[in-house]
């Protein structure tokens, strides 16, 4: 059997991240392998952007551009620069040894060697889970209020959630829309007590405590007209009218493929073991993107890092004598 050829960096991941990781890679002349995905944790290549119609926050784009459109131009580069793409899913790793081993395909049927490997895979929004949320998303349901909300500016929108994030999504569309409604179905909030006082404190917010979104109207007429809300108290219904739902319960990192195998934060998310870079708990392991980062979650700053793990990888290896 022929063994299988060592690459000097083997990038899993295909978003923001990962792409610009594969466009310094490849211009460093490290002959980049990139793993763009298939359909891992419900993601495709081209990461979580594939599912936003228009991007306005990103650089050298004033009059907006498709999520798809722009990693469809990430990927292009990427190629374009000497990137080898792989479209499979990776079933497995091991970062035990170097080389580190790659395994893709359903049934693990192609291995790959990586000298570096630069984690890239991202995160997941959580939803609430309804039929007409997941119809709904990108038509005025979106788990970024950053991303989306200045496309609601000046009129009524609605937030999930009861941590730091859901007050941070309501305080930031306070700045921007006419009225922002909070939904929590607690009577207490989750968050730190000077984020709650930030949202009592402002008159532009409305509190539903110990209510649920039930459904998120209108799907026949393609966009968000109003939202269903139950009070859990007493079991009442009734409809609001708003123009865009923001769910803010939290991300899932996708880190199945290294748990038990790298570092993580108590949150779940890769930890970066040295400040201001993406290096990881494993030498010659980098992470890139939302996969490590909480605070962000922007294309942008997934870009930048993705830029300083192909770096990183780069200078590790020279150090390595490689």
């Amino acid at each position: 059997m022929t063994e299988p050829r060592e690459h000097q960096v083997i990038i899993i991941g295909s978003g923001p991240a990962g792409l610009t990781a594969a466009i310094y890679a490849a211009r460093a002349n490290m002959a980049p392998l990139c793993v763009e995905g298939f359909s891992a944790g419900g993601l495709i290549p081209g990461g979580q952007l594939m599912f936003t119609s228009d991007v306005e926050n990103f650089p050298g784009f004033p009059n907006h551009v498709s999520g798809q459109e722009l990693m469809a131009r990430m990927r292009e580069q990427a190629e374009k620069q000497g990137t080898e793409l792989v479209t499979e899913d990776v079933s497995k790793l091991d970062l035990s040894s170097r080389p580190f081993k790659v395994w893709v395909g359903e049934d693990s049927s192609g291995l790959y060697l990586a000298k570096t490997v630069i984690l890239a895979t991202g995160a997941r929004a959580n939803y609430i889970g309804l039929a007409s949320e997941e119809r709904l998303k990108n038509k005025g349901v979106s788990a970024c209020a950053v991303c989306d909300g200045p496309l609601y500016k000046g009129r009524e929108v609605f937030v999930v959630g009861g941590g730091d994030s859901a007050m941070e999504e309501a305080s930031y569309l306070a700045g921007i829309c006419s009225r922002v409604t909070l939904v929590h179905r607690r009577d207490e909030f989750r968050a730190s007590r000077a984020m709650q006082e930030r949202v009592k404190g402002n008159p532009k917010i409305e509190i539903l405590y110990s209510h649920v979104v039930t459904e998120v109207l209108d799907v026949s007429q393609g966009k968000v007209t109003a939202v269903q809300v139950k009070d859990l108290k007493t079991g009442i219904e009734r409809q609001l009218a708003c123009a865009a739902l923001f769910v803010a319960i939290g991300h899932t990192p996708l880190t199945d493929l290294v748990k038990g195998q790298l570092e993580l934060a108590d949150n779940g998310y890769v930890r970066i073991t040295r400040p201001g870079s993406t290096y990881t708990s494993v030498p010659g392991v980098f992470a890139a993107g939302d996969v490590a980062d909480w605070v962000y979650r922007q294309a942008v700053t997934a870009a930048g890092t993705g830029c300083m793990a192909a770096l990183d990888a780069e200078r590790w290896l020279a150090l390595e004598g490689h």
